[in-house]
């Protein structure tokens, strides 16, 4: 994950099941039986990325992360030798070896033309390596719509410090067919899907609770506290005709996500 603002472990794992199902569903599409070298790009706190050790127990897993606050919960999970985290840019890193599997797990969407990036990194793995990602892919529902609009209108524009709205920019991600001909190109064996999850939510604004922990947290890093307050309270209220609250008190927030797996013969 990468550091676009000053990422809080505990805020972004309120809803860590519901984070870590579609990372499971990935990498159940990633057929390496012992890979030597797995490397987890934007592994943020740490706690999928020790399953990919649990997954291979005979590779070497290496989580990168740009956060430090991030890096410092994913410490909890390391196995000297095994499972280590360290810092650095998706952006630019570069392994030192070739790598049997590469995963990205809800990163990409904050880096603008990763296609290109994923092409680079298909041909840094290793004969028979496997490339998998899984992007956030809601640009066009209310949670980044709603967003987009306050950011961009005339009451919020002037008062906003300068800042980069890649996330919620509805180009910022792929459609399946996209990340297909990403993949094809690059020489790797494709395999592309969507799926929209159903999360129920409960609580007070809990769909305002879940984006805090995301897309909500780069706007706010540009505010005095008193506007981000002011900001919050105006896109709670909009989030809350968006995504109501059902009879039983539950709310519902449907969730796209776009999966990309890539296969190098070897």
């Amino acid at each position: 994950m990468q550091s676009v603002a000053a990422w809080d472990p505990t805020t972004y794992l309120r809803f860590a099941g519901e984070r870590a199902r579609p990372f499971a569903e990935l990498l159940s599409r990633v057929g390496a039986d012992a890979p030597r070298v797995v490397v987890d790009l934007g592994c943020g706190d740490g706690s999928v990325t020790a399953t990919l050790a649990q997954r291979w127990p005979g590779a070497r897993v290496t989580g990168i992360d740009s956060s430090p606050s991030m890096l410092a919960a994913a410490a909890a999970h390391a196995v000297p030798g095994r499972l280590d985290f360290t810092t650095g840019d998706l952006r630019n890193w570069h392994p030192t070896e070739p790598v049997d599997v590469l995963v990205s797990n809800a990163a990409l969407h904050w880096v603008p033309g990763h296609g290109q990036l994923m092409a680079r990194w298909a041909g840094e793995l290793a004969p028979g390596g496997w490339l998998a990602v899984q992007v956030p892919g809601n640009q066009a529902a209310p949670t980044h719509a709603l967003l987009a609009e306050l950011v961009a209108g005339p009451r919020w524009a002037g008062r906003l410090a300068p800042g980069d709205d890649t996330v919620l920019d509805r180009a910022a991600v792929l459609d399946p067919t996209g990340y297909l001909e990403v993949l094809t190109a690059a020489g790797l064996a494709p395999d592309a899907w969507e799926t929209t999850y159903l999360h129920v939510l409960t609580g007070e604004d809990p769909v305002l609770r879940w984006v805090s922990g995301t897309v909500l947290r780069p706007v706010l890093a540009r505010l005095s506290p008193a506007d981000g307050e002011e900001l919050t309270a105006e896109y709670a209220a909009a989030l809350r005709v968006a995504y109501p609250v059902r009879p039983d008190g539950t709310t519902v927030l449907p969730f796209r996500r776009v999966f990309a797996v890539g296969h190098r013969p070897g």
